[in-house]
């Protein structure tokens, strides 16, 4: 017997005077979305190019040929018309994104909202989802709403996340009242938020996971199991990730090698996935270009070269096989499994090209110990060498183990990658106390608030009065924007600290090594004239991890945009954890204050 249930039907979309029908059905025992009254299985992709919107007409072109239908991102933003339009036009859907925040600090970010007593920070998350709904809802490219990502992993209690679902619930079915023509879909890491939304949160249409490796294989009887009637999506995948992975020797967590990156994708696509009844389909994990630990782990790109996870992909969703192929490594190893800094290490490296083109050799290393940013930096090794002869690498000054890569890279590019690991040994006390990313000069603070390396989020003094935004676009000194500080009371003073890690004052190790700098600037100006200010970088003293040094200078400030400059070839600048501090005070006016290009060089 055929049967048939609808969650969601007709979108009409007045925007641009087209109708589109978006709904989710289970037919003959399998669940799958219906558009425009086709069946529509997910083939898509985390889309990771959020900021860059000059070239979203260049992704999404990528995208299409690489067979995807589909992409999700976490949150909405500023750009997400643009990419809402990019995506039409190329005839590409979005699960849009709805953030909720965490209860306690974890992989995403370091958030600590209390649920059960933040009243007034619930409200506002829910007002400013409600209005992004309201302003997206009707365009054509939109495929479903994600409302938070993980909440329940990054959460203690289960207090906590009972008071999580009621408020889930309470936006969800907010939305749905709103737009009955999209499905509503929260996100969760494995299964843990299973039960919650079977007890507490109804309006949820669809389950949407994140599970990598195998795990997609068995997720299917997890559903089951718990007589669960809702389709489900899995919302990341890809090869296992470091919580399945086992250490080496040295302690060092093995990563994948590249055949089963390419594999996983395509064998769990194929088999794991799409035959599932109760599946809607898959988000591979991520379609975005890095230079850190995740990127040749995870990612479609790595310093701007294709890596196999890209094609991999393309050959899920379409049956085609690579047009060039990534270079293969077949033995990778250190003749040492110690050696001190400085010490010469040769490697033995075996790799080939199938369409034998020119390749190109590179050596990086990673430290897993220190400050979340040090964890996640890919830092370049000094090596001498050719394929014919061999390579030797140059231990650099670290203490402890460490995690080598190779990269060989064709002229397609395709960048193939394998790695290893060896114990740095430092007798002469050469490595630095403070366990934090190094950096590259000029090393930009503040320059367009985007990819900010430091939080503006030390607020002190009157900070109810103090409203931050570090986006304003009119005026700046140069770029596209700049950072605004204004201040609304008449008496007091206020601060500002843009901090790494973000809101810590000195309990976790954060930071940036900008040893090698010779100056410090910004340019600053204010909305009146004889504006006073005490500005410069470093602030935390007298913590388990503070700023090395602590800099600060009286200026004052005016209408016009001024450029201040510090002298630091003196200073210690090995840890950097405040780059930028402003203290301030007002004597019975409101002011403005504005800071662009914050720059060590």
């Amino acid at each position: 017997m055929k049967f048939s249930i609808t969650l969601s039907v007709l979108t009409i979309c007045l925007s641009v005077g087209l109708s589109a029908q978006v709904s989710v059905r289970e037919a003959d025992g399998k669940w799958r979305f219906e558009v425009d009254g086709q069946p529509f299985e997910i083939k898509g992709v985390t889309f990771g190019y959020d900021h860059d919107v000059e070239n979203y007409d260049r992704y999404f072109e990528e995208l299409k040929f690489m067979g995807v239908n589909a992409v999700r991102t976490w949150n909405y933003g500023e750009y997400s018309q643009e990419l809402l339009d990019a995506a039409h036009a190329q005839g590409i859907k979005v699960m849009m994104g709805i953030w909720m925040r965490h209860g306690r600090p974890g992989m995403e970010a370091d958030d600590s909202f209390n649920y059960l007593e933040d009243v007034e920070g619930m409200e506002a998350m829910f007002n400013e989802s409600i209005a992004a709904v309201e302003l997206y809802k009707d365009h054509p490219a939109l495929l479903t709403w994600g409302v938070g990502n993980e909440v329940y992993l990054n959460m203690a209690t289960d207090e906590e996340k009972q008071a999580y679902s009621i408020f889930l619930e309470k936006v969800c079915s907010k939305i749905k009242s709103l737009d009955p023509n999209h499905p509503i879909a929260s996100v969760e890491a494995w299964t843990f938020g299973l039960e919650w939304w079977e007890e507490y949160v109804p309006s949820l249409d669809i389950y949407a996971i994140n599970c990598y490796g195998a795990g997609a294989d068995v997720l299917q009887d997890e559903i089951d199991s718990r007589a669960i009637t809702k389709p489900y999506m899995i919302t990341e995948f890809g090869v296992r990730g470091e919580w399945d992975s086992s250490e080496d020797a040295n302690g060092v967590l093995i990563e994948p090698d590249d055949n089963e990156k390419y594999e996983t994708i395509v064998t769990g696509y194929t088999e794991w996935i799409s035959p599932k009844p109760s599946c809607l389909g898959v988000f591979n994990f991520h379609y975005s270009d890095a230079n850190t630990h995740m990127s040749p782990w995870l990612l479609t790109h790595h310093r701007g070269n294709t890596r196999p996870q890209y094609w991999a992909i393309r050959e899920a969703y379409t049956g085609e096989k690579p047009l060039n192929n990534v270079p293969e490594i077949q033995e990778f190893a250190l003749a040492s499994n110690a050696a001190e800094i400085g010490d010469w290490v040769p490697v033995t490296l075996q790799t080939t090209d199938l369409e034998e083109e020119g390749l190109t050799i590179d050596f990086f290393y990673n430290q897993r110990t220190g400050s979340r940013a040090r964890r996640d930096q890919l830092n370049p090794l000094v090596f001498r060498g050719n394929l014919s002869d061999g390579f030797e690498i140059q231990m650099p000054v670290e203490e402890g183990p460490i995690k080598v890569y190779v990269n060989v890279t064709d002229t397609y590019p395709n960048v193939g990658i394998a790695t290893t690991s060896l114990v740095v040994i430092d007798e002469d006390g050469q490595s630095s106390p403070y366990k934090v990313a190094t950096t590259e000069l000029p090393f930009y603070v503040y320059e367009d608030g985007l990819n900010m390396p430091y939080a503006p989020s030390g607020y002190m003094g009157n900070y109810y009065a103090m409203d931050v935004d570090t986006r304003w676009q009119e005026n700046p000194y140069s770029g596209d924007a700049c950072m605004k500080i204004t201040y609304s009371a008449l008496s007091e003073w206020y601060g500002l600290a843009l901090m790494e890690p973000n809101n810590d004052w000195g309990d976790q190790a954060g930071g940036y090594d900008v040893s090698g700098a010779r100056k410090f600037s910004f340019w600053a100006k204010a909305d009146g004239n004889g504006v006073k200010a005490t500005i410069g970088f470093g602030l935390i003293e007298d913590k388990p991890f503070p700023d090395s040094v602590v800099e600060h200078e009286d200026i004052t400030l005016t209408q016009e945009w001024q450029q201040f400059t510090f002298n630091v070839r003196r200073s210690d600048l090995r840890c950097i954890r405040t780059g930028f501090v402003l203290f301030s005070s007002a004597r019975g006016i409101s002011q403005t204050i504005f800071i662009d290009d914050i720059v060590f060089e």
